[in-house]
């Protein structure tokens, strides 16, 4: 697939457009909803993403804001493009189709993880065991399900045009013994394979690195191809994420970024060190059995 060339971006898209024009126009809100008599709630939703707009309602707003012609039409059909389903809605139960389809439709994904194996890295035994521990009230079926929507999001690595994924992460990561010795073993080897393809850079902040940015949790920062498509920001949390698009937040967390990886080991010191902890994983696991 082309990056930036989802569903959700262009919903995206379509969303920051609208609100532009109607800015344009000179009004609010509060006065769209009235001439198109629907709630100003819906229309702030439609500018913000949130809900996708159908293609009359795009063409109904276009048209009170003195829109007509190529441009017109073209915004409607991207309105239409917008609708469309992606891979992720068979699992809308397990996650929500905004971060995944950001993610599909990303150039460029820099990740931080303080104390877990990144999603997109992380193998099937891993993640099971990872899902199991944050959700210790969820059934085997849940458990089933959640695992096969993370591995199905890894299919992302592997696309014929792949994103360049960057991730970072702390030594404590490595040390965390997630579903025993040879679950261990297995991810960091994982790690360490995926890192050889050339879109792909995995990094480690050391222990004697000290204090950094990062301390204050997980992130993401999700960039796309065309200028129209602003970076986003995701915080990750155990029940929900906090999106942050406004360009302070973004060169905030860029910025963080670039902190963290001057301050982790070098790539190939980093890969380095993750054999080598996968290396006693591997021996603690032998000698269990």
């Amino acid at each position: 697939m082309t990056r930036g060339q989802g569903p959700t971006v262009r919903r995206r898209r379509l969303a920051s457009e609208l609100r532009r024009l109607r800015e344009a126009a000179e009004l609010t809100i509060d006065e769209v909803g009235d001439k198109l008599e629907c709630s100003a709630s819906k229309v702030s939703r439609i500018e913000t993403g949130h809900v996708g707009v159908t293609p009359r309602d795009a063409r109904d707003m276009l048209e009170l804001y003195g829109i007509s012609g190529d441009e017109q039409e073209a915004l409607v059909q991207l309105s239409r493009e917008a609708r469309k389903r992606g891979w992720w809605h068979a699992y809308n139960e397990v996650f929500t189709g905004t971060f995944v389809g950001l993610e599909a439709d990303a150039s460029s994904l820099r990740a931080f993880q303080a104390l877990l194996v990144p999603g997109l890295l992380q193998t099937e035994r891993y993640a099971r065991a990872v899902i199991r521990a944050m959700r210790p009230d969820a059934d085997e079926v849940e458990i089933k399900r959640r695992v096969a929507a993370r591995m199905a999001r890894q299919e992302l690595l592997t696309d014929p045009a792949p994103p360049e994924y960057w991730a970072v992460m702390d030594e404590a990561v490595l040390h965390r013994t997630v579903g025993g010795p040879e679950v261990m073993a297995e991810q960091l080897y994982r790690m360490v394979s995926v890192a050889k393809m050339p879109h792909v850079t995995i990094q480690v902040v050391p222990f004697g690195a000290g204090a950094h940015p990062g301390m204050e949790g997980p992130f993401l920062i999700l960039g796309f191809p065309e200028q129209a498509d602003p970076d986003v920001v995701y915080v990750d949390s155990t029940s929900t994420g906090l999106y942050l698009e406004m360009p302070p937040d973004v060169r905030r967390y860029s910025l963080m970024f670039d902190h963290l990886r001057a301050a982790a080991l070098k790539p190939d010191d980093s890969l380095h060190q993750i054999s080598e902890a996968a290396g006693r994983y591997a021996e603690q696991a032998a000698a269990q059995t």
